[in-house]
């Protein structure tokens, strides 16, 4: 009879502790999905500092401006991945409006088979016909002018933060990079957004500054718009 119930003791303690341990484990994968990061093999995130390394060296510009404001050379490898998550694109009829004599129209990224262009700029920068001035809205977008006459709406971001430059990396994958001002400052930041499979990877640079002026960078770059 002892024994019986010694059994049971053990038996009972045993499964106390898988449940606790499932417990665990589905509150930890319940944290990694509230938190939006989902793991991606060690392959995948070497690739994706590569292609931030390859924005770098085509936007020469921008990495010696962050690199002066944040007082160190930046690379790919100095990013780590916050976020990847799916995008909820918002897609709807509308033709580019930013045609030819527009000033912004030379800062579009035309997609490599002309599938549109991605436009970073003009949510951004409001112009104002009359007297050939702009100025900055509080929010902006990454959007997608596609061919079929139809817009896709891939990220938005209000006040804390800018979209300063991009490109496409290949057919599928467009690359931006710009800053978010949280409670560290003023942090470098690059979105990888593949447009075929709607996946979104945020990086961040490990190194903040506690002083930037927000339309330093944009100011060097859009040099066709008066920006005061």
């Amino acid at each position: 009879m002892r024994s019986l119930i010694n059994t049971c003791i053990y038996l009972t303690f045993l499964g106390s502790i898988l449940l606790i341990t499932s417990a665990c484990e589905n509150k930890e994968e319940q944290s990694d999905e509230e938190s939006g990061i989902y793991p991606i093999d060690e392959e995948e995130l070497s690739r994706n500092k590569a292609q931030i390394d390859q924005g770098l060296s085509q936007m020469k510009d921008w990495q010696d401006h962050w690199s002066k404001e944040v007082g160190d050379d930046i690379d790919g490898a100095l990013f780590e991945l916050t976020m990847t998550d799916s995008i909820d694109s918002m897609e709807m009829p509308e033709k580019n409006p930013i045609l030819k004599d527009d000033p912004l129209f030379p800062y579009q990224f035309p997609h490599p088979r002309g599938d549109g262009v991605i436009d970073i700029y003009s949510y951004k920068i409001v112009t104002h016909a009359a007297d050939d001035t702009a100025y900055l809205s509080p929010d902006a977008e990454v959007a997608w002018y596609r061919r079929d006459g139809m817009k896709e709406r891939l990220l938005f971001m209000g006040p804390s933060g800018m979209f300063e430059d991009g490109m496409w990396l290949n057919e599928q994958e467009f690359l931006v990079f710009g800053y978010f001002h949280g409670n560290s400052g003023f942090r470098p930041m690059a979105w990888l957004i593949n447009v075929d499979t709607h996946m979104l990877k945020q990086f961040q640079l490990v190194k903040a500054t506690d002083d930037y002026l927000p339309q330093s960078y944009i100011k060097t770059k859009i040099k066709l718009v008066d920006l005061g």
